[in-house]
């Protein structure tokens, strides 16, 4: 079993419906719309709710910050490498996480690849932070409507990916092509490297294609989960114009009059 602890990454676990929850702790001292709209989402899908001393929420969470509840849930369940592969009849995005050993990068991670519309996250087992109580907060609960691999090795995961036609795309401050420049409306998967060393020499040398994110000012690069933002959204933003180019080209109105032009 696995805790979690804050009032998104509770609610947004009850609401997934993917986990087993055993119980959920409230605080007596804590009394507000939020804590018992959860109550009343528990009380919906027959989860035990008990009511404990905000000391004893500390206790268990191993931190104040649990905003009032806790809860004692399954742990989350991961894919594999083939699950991964099944077609999905559209233009898959992946991300691909090379050693990012920091909880809190790691949920900043999760939360952009949930907002930027990420197909599936790899992660490796080994050289990778936990997808602990403390990444669940930080992600704001969007780790429980992610597809999320874990992989023994990410090397051999990145090639089979590529034998699958989609393209591996690193984010690296050596790559010498900007990434607003790239097109990302294909199979892709972006890699993202380690907080101090970036892109392991094996995954680097595994990617298509090595992107940048230019910098005007004294700083080399950004942190590893606002560089990935940065580059998940832009993809985000090429996919949605490319989507609505289809819609537009697919539309009664356009095939009526592409009709009577060649008529």
């Amino acid at each position: 079993m696995q805790i979690l602890y804050g009032i998104h990454p509770v609610e947004e676990a009850l609401r997934a419906g993917r986990r087993r929850f055993d119980h959920v702790l409230v605080a007596r001292e804590r009394r507000d719309e939020r804590l018992e709209a959860i109550v009343a989402l528990c009380r919906t899908l027959k989860i035990r709710v008990r009511a404990e001393p905000r000391e004893s929420l500390n206790d268990i969470a191993r931190t104040p910050a649990h905003q009032g509840v806790v809860a004692i849930v399954r742990a989350q369940e991961f894919l594999s490498i083939e699950d991964i592969l099944e077609p999905t009849g559209a233009a898959r995005l992946l991300l691909a996480l090379d050693g990012v050993e920091d909880p809190q990068n790691l949920g900043a991670l999760l939360r952009s690849a949930d907002g930027a519309g990420v197909d599936a996250v790899l992660m490796p087992e080994r050289r990778s932070a936990p997808l602990s109580a403390v990444a669940a907060k930080a992600a704001a609960g969007a780790q429980e409507h992610l597809r999320i691999a874990r992989v023994v090795n990410l090397v051999r995961a990145l090639e089979d990916l590529k034998r699958n036609n989609l393209w591996v795309i690193g984010l690296d401050e050596r790559g010498t092509t900007d990434y607003d420049q790239f097109d990302f409306t294909g199979d892709c998967v972006l890699v993202m490297g380690s907080e101090g060393d970036g892109l392991h020499e094996l995954v680097r040398r595994t990617c298509d294609h090595l992107l940048r994110i230019p910098m005007a000012g004294g700083v080399s690069s950004l942190n590893v989960s606002a560089a990935a933002s940065v580059v998940l959204f832009e993809a985000a933003r090429q996919r949605r114009l490319a989507q609505r180019g289809q819609e537009k080209s697919d539309s009664p109105g356009r095939r009526k009059k592409q009709k009577g032009l060649g008529s």
